[in-house]
């Protein structure tokens, strides 16, 4: 099933600025709020309407929505990450609700985690961003710990029950009162982190969590065009991050490549011909006469393939004065006479 569109969601159009995407988040987050609206879907329209926000209120997660729809955030975010570094708890102070986002943030997500996320780490270079790749990594397993039977508790011990929230993992905490109206929140349990039980005497084997690490070879696409710091998901709490070497020669910008090229001041007056690396090998340009610096010229399709998408960007290539460090003395006599000549 299709994700709906983020824009649709809050109501605003495409070219919407910041402000208003904030204004039409504020307007269906008063509507929406799982505390003020009890029907059935509020809660799930909540997080939808909060996820849009999350994005479009990101410079960086909406350019690449615009580029690439949900498939690039997916590509690059998890859905956790997606909800990181934005303004939603002060937002919802402002709309009367005394508590932070976390709080709802750990009902969408289950609370706390039985198994918290695992990320791999993997370094590729830029021309296996240019061809893909395929890559071997060592991916944990969790199993149960055969010492303590995956209880948690040291071997002849129990878990008791947590006396706080009685076993049910949840409590309940009035978070807004004001005349007639009274808004309570149910969240996870933090003195037995919701799992409604305290281990007394951890096991000694798996530190009190029930379960044991081994690891299992997986072998990964790494798509073409992926992006420094994506995210690929290997099973539901395992992810391979991803991480783009820095290139001798080249600089990423979305799928283009910079090259920076340096001229000598005689090859920029009268012009030249030189060849410049790509990632495809080197490549002739033209430099005409009276090229100035910073000048950027644009080798088609010689950039990075557009992830999830088709073709390549190109590759720019920005020049720059070689200025000599030192000069000959005939060198210095030649360029005062070609200043008086100027002059």
């Amino acid at each position: 099933m299709s994700k709906q569109d983020y824009y649709e969601i809050l109501g605003v159009p495409r070219n919407a600025s910041k402000e208003e995407i904030k204004k039409a988040y504020r307007k269906l987050a008063l509507k929406y709020h799982p505390d003020r609206n009890k029907s059935p879907d509020a809660e799930e329209k909540f997080k939808q309407i909060s996820e849009a926000y999350a994005v479009l209120s990101d410079d960086e997660k909406r350019r690449i929505y615009d580029m690439y729809g949900h498939e690039g955030l997916s590509g690059r975010y998890t859905e956790e990450d997606i909800f990181k570094n934005f303004d939603l708890e002060q937002i919802l102070k402002d709309l009367g609700f005394g508590f932070n986002f976390g709080d709802i943030f750990d009902t969408f997500f289950g609370g706390f985690r039985s198994n918290p996320r695992k990320v791999i780490d993997v370094e590729i270079t830029l021309e296996d961003v240019l061809h893909g790749k395929r890559l071997d990594v060592d991916m944990p397993i969790n199993t149960s710990c055969s010492a303590c039977n995956g209880t948690g508790a040291a071997p002849g011990t129990k878990k008791r029950t947590c006396s706080i929230c009685n076993g049910t993992g949840q409590v309940r905490r009035v978070i807004d009162q004001s005349g007639f109206r009274t808004f309570v929140s149910i969240e996870p349990c933090r003195t037995c982190s919701g799992k409604g039980s305290i281990i007394e005497r951890p096991c000694n084997t798996c530190n009190g969590t029930g379960q044991v690490t081994s690891y299992k070879k997986v072998n990964v696409k790494i798509p073409k065009g992926i992006e420094d710091g994506s995210m690929l998901r290997l099973d539901n709490d395992t992810y391979i991050r991803i991480n783009v070497k820095e290139h001798e020669y080249f600089k990423r910008i979305n799928d283009d490549i910079l090259y920076d090229l340096y001229l000598t001041f005689p090859q920029l007056v009268l012009g030249t011909e030189v060849r410049v690396p790509t990632l495809d090998g080197n490549e002739k340009l033209k430099i005409p006469s009276g090229t100035q610096v910073n000048t950027i010229f644009r080798l088609k399709g010689k950039g990075l393939p557009r992830y999830n998408g088709f073709g390549r960007g190109d590759e720019l290539v920005r020049i720059n004065l070689k200025m000599p460090r030192e000069l000959t003395e005939k060198q210095k006599e030649l360029l005062k006479e070609l200043d008086k000549e100027f002059n």
